[in-house]
């Protein structure tokens, strides 16, 4: 929901006022700029418009796609109401003095899912830049293992731990989006993505001589699944 303040001027967006009353944001639009339109009588008057035709403000939806939405006054908001759904008058009253209490005594932002994600991948990378400073003192007999881990590469089952997913849903969701496929039992990155630096492909030797392979995050596959993450549990809500 989007709620703007200019001047300590409260408006409530078109996209809000269509949540209040149930309707489509497209519908509600449509209503405000018929509202706003004067209009000619049978009889030839003309008829003024009932409200003034609201500022429009881009903002991102859900997806992160760019959308209008109409920037509506108190007095404006309960004429739209009024023609589209009456019975919701006393919602919108609510909500408004919910908006008023804001202006008069601001909250805290509240951080979305991707500011959580976002925050949790920067601290991880200083973690990592901080430890790969100390390894460049390290032995070199255990060099190769230290600078793997100091580099931020990681496996699947790390990485679903660092962005609190279920093992399972996440290796499910590598496969669907097409960024991994199954091979000889391995998960393995599509071409695209393994050039793309987001991923690294470990092969070697098993103590039984068998030849393997084991494709693990970049630190830049990290920050980049944690943010395609985001927008699909996004959708999935």
């Amino acid at each position: 929901m989007q709620v703007a303040v200019s001047n300590q001027v409260v408006t409530m967006s078109s996209r809000e006022i269509a949540d209040l009353v149930g309707s489509r944001h497209d519908d509600v639009k449509r209503s405000i700029e018929r509202l706003a339109t004067d209009k000619t009588s049978a009889d030839g008057t003309q008829v003024p418009a009932v409200i003034q035709l609201p500022p429009l403000a881009e903002v991102k939806n859900h997806l992160g796609q760019t959308v209008k939405e109409y920037l509506v006054g108190k007095r404006d908001s309960y004429v739209i109401v009024a023609q589209l759904s009456p019975a919701f008058t006393a919602r919108l009253v609510d909500r408004w003095q919910e908006l008023e209490a804001q202006v008069a005594a601001p909250s805290l932002p509240t951080l979305s899912r991707m500011d959580i994600l976002k925050l949790a991948i920067d601290s991880e990378e200083r973690a990592l830049a901080a430890e790969a400073k100390l390894i460049e003192q390290a032995p070199k007999a255990d060099f190769y293992d230290k600078y793997t881990k100091a580099t931020g590469n990681k496996g699947i089952r790390e990485v679903a731990k660092l962005l609190h997913a279920n093992e399972r849903e996440f290796t499910a969701f590598l496969v669907a989006q097409n960024y991994m496929y199954r091979l000889g039992g391995r998960l393995t990155p599509f071409a695209y993505h393994h050039h793309a630096g987001r991923f690294e492909v470990k092969v070697g030797v098993s103590n039984n001589d068998h030849a393997f392979n084991q494709a693990v995050f970049t630190t830049k596959g990290i920050s980049w699944i944690a943010a395609e993450w985001a927008k699909y549990q996004l959708i999935e809500v």
